[in-house]
């Protein structure tokens, strides 16, 4: 099988160690700098618990149109990065490629095959100018909600600190051939890969969190545990919660546990930093749209206000802005080895 994951990164570098592991798969990468550089070099390296392990990938490259057509494509760029790069990805893609999305947040095809009066719909927070709509196509789409945390500690090293699970599932619910051949493949690899009959229900069962967790801490300077304990940020991430939350019963999505066993679980975490703060504190683009912007278009969408996520949003977009942190949809560079994602 050939396999290529579009983004070797934190969890990118952490799925393609997983994979390099399995007989069978022709394994490549896209990745770029002195992470690919060292990936190809030494092999890519994962830590846990001050151990390492190290398995080599023979191709990798910055361009994928050195890479040929694949089987399975991981797409593991942050959604602000899937985006811009959506044309770029167009060499790996066959007749019959599949797509794993391992963004955080809404993913571009979310309305399709969701079937009545919402099918179809596009969702310009995450895909403006339909581009990954196009240059991907939704029906070679297969949803990934992404639980492990992982960071890169150096290059070709990626630092595992928890989770090991990558749930999957097909927009319409089937288990389709595809979907069970990949989470053959994952579990093959070390990791837990269930199929789940409701996928976007997954999705909001993590997106419930980050689209408040994550921008109240980035406004605020707290780790996860702060936010979810002290009274005044825990009352403003409930109500942009409950907002969430209608917003998805609207799409039909269900909510298996309740909002005070969710924020619970999150203050349990500890002294977490979330990864919009992290991009914060690290100069990096700020990954506000998939998490909180496409649940207010949403709300927009199904006719729910959101006046709690809308004064969150404003903030923290324009703190975004105030660091040139909050990217902006501009034509992407033209493509090429020197400019790859």
């Amino acid at each position: 099988m050939r396999v290529c994951v579009f983004g070797a990164g934190a969890i990118g570098g952490f799925l393609a160690h997983g994979l390099a592991q399995v007989d069978g798969v022709e394994l490549s990468i896209v990745a770029r700098g002195n992470h690919l550089e060292a990936i190809l070099d030494k092999g890519i390296a994962v830590v846990k618990d001050r151990e390492a392990t190290v398995f080599p990938v023979a191709k990798g490259s910055q361009d994928p149109a050195e890479l040929g057509e694949q089987d399975v494509v991981f797409n593991c760029l942050k959604s602000h990065q899937a985006w811009h790069s959506a044309d770029i990805m167009s060499p790996l893609l066959g007749r019959d490629t599949a797509v794993v999305t391992c963004q955080n947040g809404v993913p571009w095809w979310y309305f399709h095959m969701i079937g009545g009066d919402f099918e179809g719909r596009r969702l310009d927070a995450v895909d403006r100018g339909d581009r990954q709509w196009n240059a991907i196509g939704p029906d070679r789409a297969i949803g990934c909600s992404v639980y492990p945390a992982t960071e890169i500690s150096a290059p070709g090293v990626i630092t595992h600190v928890y989770g090991d699970k990558f749930a999957l599932g097909e927009p319409d619910g089937s288990t389709s051939d595809r979907v069970s051949r990949i989470s053959e493949l994952m579990e093959a690899s070390g990791f837990k890969a269930p199929m789940l009959d409701d996928i976007r229900s997954e999705i909001w069962l993590k997106l419930w969190g980050n689209l408040c967790f994550n921008p109240i801490s980035a406004l605020t300077r707290a780790t996860l545990d702060v936010v979810a304990s002290d009274p005044g940020s825990r009352a403003v991430a409930r109500a942009m919660m409950l907002e969430g939350q209608q917003i998805g019963e609207r799409l039909g999505a269900s909510f298996r546990v309740d909002i005070e066993r969710r924020i619970n679980g999150a203050a349990k975490v500890g002294a977490h930093r979330t990864s919009m703060l992290q991009d914060l504190e690290a100069g990096k683009a700020m990954e506000i749209d998939a998490l909180v912007t496409a649940v207010q278009e949403m709300g927009r969408i199904v006719g729910v206000a959101t006046p709690n996520l809308d004064t969150v949003l404003a903030l923290v977009q324009q703190l975004g802005r105030v660091h040139g942190l909050y990217p902006t949809y501009p034509e992407p560079p033209p493509c090429g080895p020197s400019n790859p994602l």
